[in-house]
């Protein structure tokens, strides 16, 4: 599995190695001691979610507060993705940042996005399909979105991909005015 560090350093990306023949192909998509390594310590996943989005279905930007915070290992696989993750802990020199990556049934990559990081995506196809791994479970009570579209966050969303939101997202706060991470 190949590990690259993104522009921020605690997001990384994992390209599993793919082996095809006149068969198909076979990926290892998971594997708990390359994974540690590469995070730099052991990481425990207790929920797995699967969603399927329309294009142009906009999901995010969504994180969770302690005492159930999550980190996310995040992967497509049908169609594609613009997937988006945003530094939501104040005391962090990179507060606000953002990376970008496209996720997709082609590529086969895998974002780890760590606790303390907002997180979202724009399907770039019809009936994109995520997976994702959690470090802890859903918790409504816990859970936290920033607007999308906050101007102070600068996001580049693609251009020409009309966005349809659930209504929490549509009402989601300002950066500025969110509940953050200390």
């Amino acid at each position: 599995m190949q590990v690259e560090r993104l522009g921020l350093p605690e997001i990384v990306l994992l390209t599993p190695r793919v082996f095809s023949d006149d068969r198909g192909w076979f990926s290892e998509t998971y594997n708990e001691r390359i994974v540690n390594e590469a995070l730099g310590g052991p990481v425990r996943f207790v929920q797995d979610n699967h969603s399927r989005s329309g294009k142009g279905v906009l999901r995010g930007l969504h994180y969770q507060l302690p005492p159930h915070a999550q980190g996310k290992l995040v992967r497509v696989i049908r169609g594609a993705v613009f997937d988006v993750a945003v530094d939501v802990r104040r005391s962090s020199h990179t507060f606000g940042h953002h990376i970008t990556v496209e996720l997709s049934e082609e590529n086969r990559q895998q974002l780890w996005i760590p606790a303390g990081f907002a997180h979202g995506f724009l399907a770039l196809s019809d009936g994109a399909e995520v997976l994702y791994k959690t470090t802890d479970v859903w918790a409504p009570e816990c859970e936290r979105s920033i607007r999308w579209d906050d101007p102070t966050l600068d996001l580049p969303w693609p251009a020409g991909v009309a966005t349809r939101l659930a209504p929490k997202d549509a009402g989601a706060p300002r950066l500025e005015a969110a509940d953050l991470f200390p």
